[in-house]
């Protein structure tokens, strides 16, 4: 516990020494900006720059390799407790694509697991609608940073709480509703877990890369922020005709 915290400590020091070296010049940026917005803005700013000035281009070089830098922080920590064909970056979910997560969660009540919970988005929208919700993260950073936010937005451990453990160790058959944001790489091997864990009564909800064995009950959104809910006793149910997908 103290680690976790004094990595958080780290974290914020260098975040906001940071901010003070690049100034104004990136004032939008917060903290839950995803490497592909910080690295835009980096294009847009750098980009009508003559290749000519080796100077001003080794310096650009060297600003977007401290940005990674800054995002490997949040990406690397906890990649070691995981095998290598399951581990999977931190990429923050977009508003619209939790926006489109809630409503497929819309009916629905109990317990929920957010299956790699990042900056804690997906918990904090999901308790506000009355889950008893649990972020797992391995990354302890990400970890101390959603706990110290859900206690500065004064939101108890009963209704949203963070786990610092792997959700692959995890049997997660007390939970009605699972929520994962996760790469297709995992996604098959993740499908059969579930199946084997999840009852009946069960919803999971996949952004942005959908099981690729499993028929959709309902989908929300379009793009990079559609997200897809599949009922458990659909899934677990051999079927010959698969249900239909509505739009919610």
């Amino acid at each position: 516990m103290c680690v976790m915290y004094v990595e958080t400590y780290l974290f914020s020091r260098i975040y906001n020494l940071f901010k003070l070296c690049i100034g104004n010049d990136f004032q939008g940026l917060t903290m839950e900006d995803s490497v592909e917005v910080i690295l835009q803005d980096n294009r847009s700013r750098f980009s009508h720059h003559s290749p000519d000035k080796p100077i001003l281009t080794a310096a650009s070089g060297a600003l977007l390799m401290s940005f990674y830098g800054l995002w490997s922080i949040f990406a690397l920590p906890g990649f070691r407790k995981v095998p290598i064909n399951l581990k999977v970056p931190y990429l923050p979910s977009s508003g619209a694509q939790t926006q489109n997560v809630m409503r497929l969660l819309q009916g629905r009540t109990g317990s929920l697991a957010d299956l790699g919970s990042g900056d804690g988005r997906l918990v904090f929208a999901a308790s506000s609608l009355g889950f008893q919700c649990t972020g797992f993260e391995i990354n302890s950073i990400l970890t101390g940073y959603a706990r110290i936010k859900a206690r500065w937005m004064g939101i108890p451990t009963t209704t949203a709480r963070f786990v610092n453990e792997d959700f692959w160790k995890t049997n997660l058959s007390g939970y009605k509703n699972v929520t994962v944001f996760l790469a297709p790489g995992v996604m098959e091997v993740l499908g059969r877990k579930l199946e084997e864990e999840l009852g009946d009564d069960a919803r999971v909800i996949a952004c942005r890369f959908p099981f690729p064995d499993w028929a959709a009950t309902a989908s929300e959104g379009q793009g990079l922020d559609q997200s897809w809910a599949y009922d458990m006793a659909h899934v677990c149910q051999p079927s010959t005709e698969a249900p239909q997908i509505s739009n919610l």
